[in-house]
């Protein structure tokens, strides 16, 4: 038996934020029943082509999920809604805030009605102040929160390579709803929340931020190297491979010195004694290291390192990233059925024995619409016994 076997969510999302809130909680065994505009369905099933022809960014969000088609504008379609929600214990919608007031499923018609239901509310900005009606995307909310000013090269400044403002906002409203069952179990009674990309976005960016404030200048942007730690970045060896080595201690580096490096003297250099000297030097000691590593392959370097305990990796490319040892060896792909065909899916990161993610298929618009219209609108809905 999963987590959240016997937790019914209803979704009125779309895009990337509130869906990866929701697969996670399906992950975890809840069912979840995805409404979705009658046509085209979630506008990110259209984001690309690139699975078999569909979304890739609509495979990765959507697996274990039920879709169903609504017009909730529609008189006999949000009587279905309705329905549904009667027997809901988690609605998670992600539309332009005051939608759900102009709808009437705001959190407080929404609780009068159903004290044990748990609403959450993903936007960019908040439900209050200026920003409140301003549309935010992915890349917009990294520009507003100033990650852009901190990442990329001195000369530019670089967006993040994934969605990482919809991601930190799914995080916290999947880790909300946990916390609301949770309440609910103790208390009885639903709650509802709200996550802004700008908070949870923010909330990742606090500690370039206090870097900042209390350092009198920003974090510089420094590519693929370490602002504050060095050595800690991609290095060139003798093959002309690259290893990227992260130093986080005095000890570690006079191991690196004396034991990868054979430069031992290092260490009572005054340009690299201590690691704020080191930052301030970088460019200097990256040449240094290089030309020490100039014999050595990646693979020899890495045994190195390993062997004094310094932390290393290969920069990876996806497809070297699909062939991964490590999860090869600990089994982490599963296949995922989708209406094209099996998918190769990553197992969610939380793993604990004897026990799976659901890992089910990912559904066309409107799958399942005939099953959950029969189903919410054959049975009545007794009020006494309101999500029980």
């Amino acid at each position: 038996m999963l987590p959240l076997e016997g937790i019914t969510v209803i979704a009125l999302e779309q895009a990337v934020a509130a869906p990866f809130a929701t697969r996670q909680l399906a992950d975890l065994g809840a069912r979840v029943i995805k409404i979705e505009r009658a046509g085209g369905g979630d506008f990110a099933r259209g984001y690309d082509e690139t699975v078999k022809g569909m979304s890739s960014y609509f495979v990765w969000l959507n697996r274990s999920k039920e879709s169903v088609t609504l017009d909730i504008k529609d008189p006999k379609d949000r009587a279905v809604l309705d329905a549904m929600l009667a027997r809901a214990d988690v609605f998670v919608q992600n539309l332009v805030p005051g939608a759900m007031t102009r709808l009437g499923l705001d959190e407080e018609t929404l609780r009068a009605k159903h004290p044990r239901l748990i609403t959450c509310s993903i936007s960019g900005y908040g439900s209050e102040g200026p920003y409140r009606s301003k549309k935010a995307y992915d890349l917009l909310v990294q520009c507003e929160t100033g990650l852009l000013s901190v990442t990329g090269m001195p000369e530019s400044p670089a967006k993040a390579g994934i969605s990482v403002a919809d991601i930190a906002a799914g995080m916290y409203a999947y880790s909300g709803v946990l916390a609301a069952l949770y309440e609910r179990e103790r208390t009885g009674v639903g709650t509802g929340f709200e996550v802004a990309m700008l908070d949870a976005l923010g909330e990742w960016i606090s500690q370039p931020y206090l870097y900042a404030r209390y350092g009198g200048a920003p974090p510089p942007r420094t590519g693929a190297r370490h602002a504050s730690i060095s050595p800690y970045g991609p290095y060139r060896t003798g093959d002309g491979a690259q290893v990227f080595i992260g130093v986080q201690n005095e000890r570690e580096w006079a191991a690196l010195c004396a034991d990868v490096l054979g430069r031992p003297d290092l260490t009572q250099d005054p340009r690299f004694i201590r690691n704020s000297s080191r930052v301030a030097n970088d460019a200097e000691l990256r040449v240094i290291l290089e030309e020490a590593l100039s014999d050595l392959s990646a693979q020899q370097v890495t045994e190195r390192l390993d062997e004094v305990g310094i932390a290393n990796a290969r920069m990876r490319t996806m497809p070297e990233f699909a062939k991964h040892p490590q999860l090869e060896a600990r089994d982490r792909w599963r296949e995922v059925d989708s209406p094209v065909g099996p998918v190769r899916s990553l197992l969610p990161p939380v793993t604990a024995k004897g026990r799976e993610a659901a890992m089910g298929a990912i559904p066309a618009v409107g799958q399942h619409s005939d099953a959950i219209r029969a189903e919410f609108t054959s049975k009545a809905i007794d009020p006494t016994k309101d999500q029980a």
